[in-house]
């Protein structure tokens, strides 16, 4: 008697409804990142057009009540009427100096947040704003200089050495820099700087003027000349932050793993703190220094695009542009016919934010 022996047929997991198996999971895992693609995609185009609307908006609105048409009639025939000077010697300058700032201390905070991995870390923490207000106030004080065209190679100039002076304390030792002794390296060296300019500005009056009015943090640049000047460095630096975009996603799965799959650290982590630094610079050394911007604007960001920085860097940047525009714009209604600075209004936004960000029983780990 013969015995017949059935073999049944190897069948996928989940075709009984047991589970999904390896085909199905593949699937949907290529499903969920393409739709994570899709919305990051959708992401960038509505920050474009909030850009544009931020930027129309910023020309229509200011202390005089300028109609829609001749507004548009002023962009593309520069006469001599009062309207058009306004709209061409006025609030196209400003625009840009609001997208231009907005967009690098947007990056900025991005990138220092990444390389610190600190989510409350904001510009002023490696002493690059406390740099340029000392420069500016030692331009004042011992060259006697007085106009914003004078101001923004000192300023420019102090944000680099400040950076460069954290930079070099934070990397004594055999480990070299690393987040906490950059973050301690800065606010010693932030604490210093802040007191020689207080220290010089009570000495003497005309310091302490010129002080005040530039460290209130303002777009309302009147002179186009300013702009061009530091816009080779802000794009110098907007290149140099964006292509820093896969360092950082190394370093943040550690140092040994980052060198493990072959990145360079200390060419990633200058190539960083390099960007930064220009981009600060140039932003403060042009408008002053406007607070909160590199704080708030990665959080927002990153609560779009999760911790890939190949899409928080460029998120942050366009979000920091329209960011300014827009508070910039509601600073000009709120205090009609007058105006509140930029740094003022960000700062009344930035202050419940921070509080928020710090009170967060569990803060956004980098």
């Amino acid at each position: 008697m013969s015995r017949s022996v059935t073999v049944s047929e190897p069948h996928p997991p989940g075709a009984d409804g047991a589970g999904p198996g390896p085909l199905e999971e593949v699937s949907e895992s290529e499903g969920r990142i393409a739709a994570r693609r899709r919305r990051r995609l959708v992401g960038v185009g509505a920050l474009a057009g909030l850009l544009v609307l931020s930027c129309l908006l910023s020309l229509l609105i200011g202390a005089k009540l300028i109609p829609p048409t001749e507004v548009w009639t002023a962009l593309w025939d520069r006469g001599n009427t009062a309207n058009a000077l306004i709209i061409h010697e006025l609030r196209i300058p400003r625009t840009w100096a609001g997208i231009l700032a907005g967009a690098a201390l947007g990056l900025a905070g991005a990138l220092l947040q990444g390389h610190t991995r600190n989510p409350i870390a904001d510009p002023s923490i490696l002493g690059i704003t406390q740099g340029a207000g000392l420069a500016v106030v030692l331009a004042v004080f011992n060259l006697g200089i007085t106009s914003m065209l004078g101001f923004i190679w000192f300023g420019f100039g102090g944000a680099l050495l400040g950076a460069l002076i954290v930079f070099a304390i934070g990397s004594i030792g055999r480990g070299g820099s690393t987040p906490v002794t950059l973050a301690l390296a800065g606010a010693a060296i932030s604490a210093l700087l802040q007191a020689i300019t207080s220290a010089l500005v009570l000495l003497d009056r005309q310091s302490l003027d010129t002080y005040r009015f530039w460290k209130v943090g303002s777009v309302a640049v009147t002179d186009p000349s300013l702009i061009r000047q530091v816009l080779p460095f802000l794009l110098l630096g907007l290149v140099l932050g964006l292509a820093n975009a896969a360092g950082l996603n190394a370093l943040s799965l550690g140092e040994d793993v980052a060198r493990s799959l072959g990145h360079h650290v200390g060419r990633s982590r200058t190539m960083g703190i390099a960007a930064i630094a220009v981009l600060v610079g140039a932003a403060v050394a042009m408008c002053g220094p406007i607070s909160f911007v590199g704080l708030i604007v990665p959080h927002i960001a990153r609560f779009f695009t999760g911790a890939d920085h190949r899409w928080l860097l460029p998120f942050s940047t366009l979000l920091g542009s329209c960011l300014v525009l827009l508070a910039d714009v509601v600073g000009r209604v709120v205090a009609r016919p007058s105006e509140i600075q930029v740094g003022v209004m960000l700062a009344m936004v930035g202050a419940p934010f921070f509080i928020a960000l710090v009170r967060r029983r569990k803060l956004v780990r980098l």
